[in-house]
């Protein structure tokens, strides 16, 4: 019996929706009323683990999931010794920067040496701006980013876009996108080389279900 990770949020439900078309049905885990963490599928073949979705890659590291669904800017972020196998195509997202509509600093290069920038992402930020070789001081948030201009903290964030909706209310834009993201699945990368539990094989009905979505 395999295990998967779930992330918790806004990946659940398409993730719950893509393992029923592959014959893998965890849509407990959708009911509000559940309070288990640990499911089986009705035929028994697999087993779910709902975990926050930071804590995705960390149980498929150390093997307790063989198979997990993670956004690539976590992978990113965390760098975390996982196979990455199938871009799933859905959660769709980009990270930006942003500062306030009434910023000085219209390019991330325009932002003044050794500027404070508020971000979750701080590997991902720190990689950013070392490319531009522009020093500048992350500040670790990992609440409401959008507060660090606000406040007068920093002076850009560095954080996650969907829709741009929470930019726009809190009078953001957005200057730069550091890259797009999407759900990905991993594996155990040791499960996944010697094909424990016919991993391979689920694997390519993930695969094969992607490639056939309309």
């Amino acid at each position: 019996m395999i295990t998967i990770a779930l992330p918790k949020g806004a990946l659940l439900s398409d993730s719950i929706q893509l393992f029923q078309k592959i014959g893998l049905d965890f849509s407990a885990f959708l009911d509000p009323k559940n309070r288990q963490l640990q499911i089986s599928d009705p035929t028994q073949t697999a087993t779910a683990l709902l975990v926050r979705a930071t804590d995705v890659p960390v149980y498929v590291e150390y093997g307790q999931a063989q198979l997990g669904i993670v956004g690539y800017d976590l992978l990113l972020e965390k760098k975390p010794v996982v196979a990455n196998l199938v871009d799933l195509k859905f959660g769709s997202c980009r990270m930006s920067v942003a500062v306030p509509k009434t910023s000085p600093y219209q390019r991330p290069v325009d932002l003044p040496p050794h500027g404070k920038v508020a971000s979750k992402f701080v590997n991902c930020a720190k990689e950013y701006f070392r490319s531009l070789d522009l020093p500048v001081e992350i500040i670790p948030l990992y609440g409401s980013v959008e507060l660090g201009p606000i406040t007068g903290m920093s002076e850009a964030i560095v954080d996650l876009v969907s829709t741009g909706k929470t930019l726009r209310e809190n009078g953001l834009i957005e200057i730069d996108t550091l890259f797009e993201s999407t759900s990905r699945l991993i594996a155990h990368p040791l499960s996944y080389r010697l094909n424990l539990d016919n991993l391979n094989n689920w694997v390519e009905k993930v695969r094969t279900s992607v490639i056939n979505q309309p």
